[in-house]
C-alpha cells in the first residue's frame, strides 16, 4: 500500500501494463489500415481508373493514420534527451 495514495502498488502497475498493451494493440491496428490504404492507393493508380477526387482523399485519410500512429509510438517509446 502506498502511503501518500492510499493505493495498491501492485494494481497501479497492473494497470499501466494493461494501458501499454492496448496501446500497443491500437497501433498495430492502426499500422495495418495504413498499410492497406497504401496497397488500395497503388491498385487504382496502377489501374489508371481511379478519380483525382478519391485518391486525394485516400492520401489524407493515410497522413491522418500516419499522425495517430507517431502519437501513439510516441506515448510508448517516448524522447530520451540526455
Amino acid at each position: 500500500m502506498d502511503q501518500k495514495t492510499g493505493r495498491n502498488k501492485g494494481m497501479n502497475t497492473s494497470a499501466q501494463m494493461e494501458t501499454t498493451e492496448v496501446l500497443r494493440i491500437k497501433l498495430a491496428v492502426l499500422r495495418s489500415e495504413h498499410r492497406d490504404l497504401d496497397e488500395a492507393i497503388h491498385a487504382l493508380q496502377e489501374r489508371g481508373s481511379a478519380d483525382m477526387l478519391t485518391v486525394r482523399r485516400l492520401k489524407k485519410q493515410k497522413l491522418m493514420l500516419k499522425d495517430q500512429i507517431r502519437l501513439l509510438e510516441d506515448r510508448l517509446l517516448p524522447d530520451i534527451i540526455a
